[in-house]
């Protein structure tokens, strides 16, 4: 049923008027009565129709793409390559679209309000980049939100995060279990057994793969995982630094330390620098994805390449119908192990003591 502009009034407990002077921006109203409305309207999903209400079921020139951390180089190289794929040949009569990128900054609140303006823009697609939060009640709210996006015509598009069963989304999904475990069978090869892992946030669906996959590893190996091996933190490289501290004070024996990213991983490299220890000859440095700055670490970092760009590219063309959804609108993005020089075989006897 179509929420109506007398809906929104009622749940916000306001006239009609009120609702739209607060939607329309053209008179003042109360901070209370306009955050009242707002979340009236976020509520209820109400979508202000454009000024042509016979057209109010297409939708617009706009595509948005959603990102953790645009000043992150893994949600850039893919919003970059999602921007280069979403426009015409010719210019304006080609069919070019305006790219709008929110940046949620891994906030699940902003992640719904972007989604939900971007349904009030009735925008021609949307791309959801990086991993979910895995929190049941929020995933049940993207859930909706994606699938009324895809009623009212957008067309949907998750690249490098899990499907979602219950919406009509087209989802590219990472291979971060597949990826997580071929790192670690590579340092296990090399002889290493006490592994320091620096984990992301617990909540995202990314740093849990890439962990499982780290685990199943072990596993196979018939090694026990020691949960004091293991330290969550965010995505950036403070988180490594920190956490490499605490794994040296945990685990003073340790040979390896596997990052959740790249850019965790330099802090790590950081940290174990300060305190006197070479790299790979003292401890061993992986990381994941393989940003671009990766190759010209000193030494360079071992890590597993994710197609960043060819999977925003491909999510692109999806997106502007350029390209076929994947059968059953579910592909897997597998990795591929980059060997470089930050990883070598333990020193007999070694100890970073």
């Amino acid at each position: 049923m179509t929420v109506t502009l007398a809906d929104v009034a009622a749940r916000a407990q306001v006239s009609p008027a009120t609702v739209s002077r607060v939607l329309n921006g053209n008179y003042p109203v109360a901070a209370a009565t306009r955050e009242r409305v707002l979340r009236a309207v976020d509520d209820l999903d109400y979508v202000l129709n454009g000024p042509a209400s016979a057209l109010a079921a297409a939708t617009s020139d706009l595509v948005g793409i959603l990102v953790n951390d645009i000043a992150d180089p893994f949600f850039g190289i893919m919003a970059g390559a999602v921007q280069s794929e979403i426009g015409g040949p010719g210019g304006r009569a080609g069919g070019e679209r305006l790219a709008v990128v929110c940046n949620t900054g891994g906030s699940p609140e902003r992640e719904l309000t972007y989604l939900t303006l971007l349904q009030r823009q009735r925008a021609a697609a949307v791309v959801l980049t990086g991993g979910a939060v895995e929190d049941p009640g929020h995933a049940a709210a993207i859930a909706g939100k994606l699938q009324r996006l895809a009623e009212a015509g957008s067309r949907v598009v998750l690249c490098g995060r899990p499907p979602s069963p219950e919406t009509e989304a087209v989802a590219l999904t990472f291979d971060n279990r597949g990826g997580g475990q071929q790192l670690t069978e590579h340092l296990l090869s090399l002889g290493h057994r006490r592994i320091g892992y620096i984990a992301g946030p617990e909540e995202r669906t990314t740093t849990r793969h890439r962990l499982e996959g780290h685990r199943a590893a072990l596993a196979a190996r018939g090694i026990a995982d020691d949960p004091a091996l293991t330290v969550h933190g965010p995505y950036d490289r403070r988180s490594g630094y920190d956490a490499t501290d605490e794994l040296l004070r945990r685990a003073p024996d340790l040979t390896a330390v596997v990052a959740a990213n790249d850019t965790v991983a330099l802090g790590a490299c950081a940290a174990l620098r300060d305190k006197g220890l070479r790299i790979p000859d003292d401890v061993s440095v992986a990381g994941f994805d393989d940003l671009p700055f990766s190759i010209d670490a000193v030494p360079a970092l071992t890590t597993v390449r994710l197609p960043l760009h060819e999977a925003g590219a491909r999510a692109g063309r999806i997106a502007m119908n350029k390209e076929k959804p994947p059968p059953g609108g579910v592909a897997t993005v597998h990795g591929e192990l980059m060997v470089r020089g930050s990883t070598a075989g333990p020193r007999e006897g070694s100890s970073v003591t």
